[in-house]
């Protein structure tokens, strides 16, 4: 319950600081007459795309254990997961464990085991991609850590813009998550089989039958990630001249944002794109308008997809 009391207080607070000035008739304008909706609707399709190339990947992580979870399971779980996350962040990895537990009985352990190198590969994979485009577009990252007041000579700068105080609450809330996470695997080393199984999940990506593919999966899952993203550049008056290396910086900044413990990275999200977006000339009501219509939008989709998961999952395994 503490957590989720202090994701939503994060959550808020981060918001508030955020859309205290701002005019939400004009984003509902924009939502209502202003959005291109083919864009978006293809963009909403690679966010499909996403969770299915990751469902196919997990079970392939899976195959080395001798499990053999069925494929709409291993999606649907996905689906759930996401979903799941929104009310309880970082409680998806658990529950995608808990449905194949349950329907295909796969070993809990195990399967948590695969998640854990799932997210260090993720980690590593952005960690790249972050290198490569912040050397690609080093003057905007350096602009961004002065505009947010975290220029390093600037002192009093740093300390009197509300900004950093943002990024401060979110850097604490990222680290609370961290200690709660090492908590647990404490807790988890205590109890010698468990460990034992998380770690043969772990070690079941060096027994991948198919690396190839799985290497294409992860590409796969990554590309879309950042076309559910840079797409919705298109829906809008005000963004549709920005190109990919903009996308690149904004996904990258938002991708991290996400990792703050909110629903959905909201807040630490809207604050990290609408800072961005501005360094490239767009407005700051544009921005803030774009941050709000993407952000719910993409949220929407993920409770949907959660909600059919669920269903599917239920109905689906009950008549098999």
């Amino acid at each position: 319950m503490g957590q989720v009391l202090l994701s939503l207080v994060l959550c808020a607070f981060v918001l508030y600081w955020v859309y205290q000035d701002f005019d939400f008739r004009r984003a509902e304008d924009v939502l209502l007459h202003g959005t291109d909706w083919g864009w978006m609707s293809l963009s909403l399709l690679f966010g499909v795309l996403s969770h299915v190339l990751r469902g196919l990947r997990w079970k392939l992580t899976l195959a080395p254990l001798d499990a053999r979870p069925r494929t709409a399971n291993c999606v649907d779980a996905i689906f759930i997961s996401y979903a799941a996350n929104l009310l309880l962040p970082r409680v998806g990895e658990v529950s995608r464990c808990g449905v194949l537990a349950r329907y295909d009985g796969v070993p809990f352990a195990k399967s948590l085991g695969t998640v854990v190198t799932e997210r260090l590969l993720d980690g590593l994979c952005l960690v790249l991609i972050a290198a490569v485009t912040f050397f690609a577009q080093m003057p905007v990252f350096m602009r961004f850590f002065q505009e947010t007041g975290t220029k390093i000579p600037s002192f009093v700068h740093l300390f009197t813009s509300p900004w950093f105080y943002v990024a401060l609450f979110s850097v604490a809330g990222a680290l609370w998550l961290l200690w709660r996470l090492l908590r647990m695997l404490s807790f988890f080393e205590k109890v010698k089989k468990v460990s034992l199984n998380i770690w043969e999940g772990v070690m079941s990506l060096c027994r991948v039958g198919n690396m190839p593919l799985f290497v294409f999966y992860t590409a796969g899952i990554w590309l879309c990630y950042l076309l559910h993203f840079y797409l919705t550049f298109f829906c809008f008056g005000f963004t549709e001249h920005l190109g990919i290396l903009a996308g690149l910086v904004m996904f990258v900044g938002g991708t991290f944002a996400v990792v703050v413990p909110t629903p959905n990275g909201a807040g630490p999200w809207h604050f990290a794109v609408i800072t961005m977006m501005m360094l490239y000339g767009v407005s700051d009501d544009d921005a803030s308008t774009f941050a709000l219509i993407v952000h719910g939008i993409q949220t929407l989709l993920v409770v949907l997809l959660g909600l059919y998961g669920w269903l599917r999952v239920s109905l689906g395994n009950r008549t098999a």
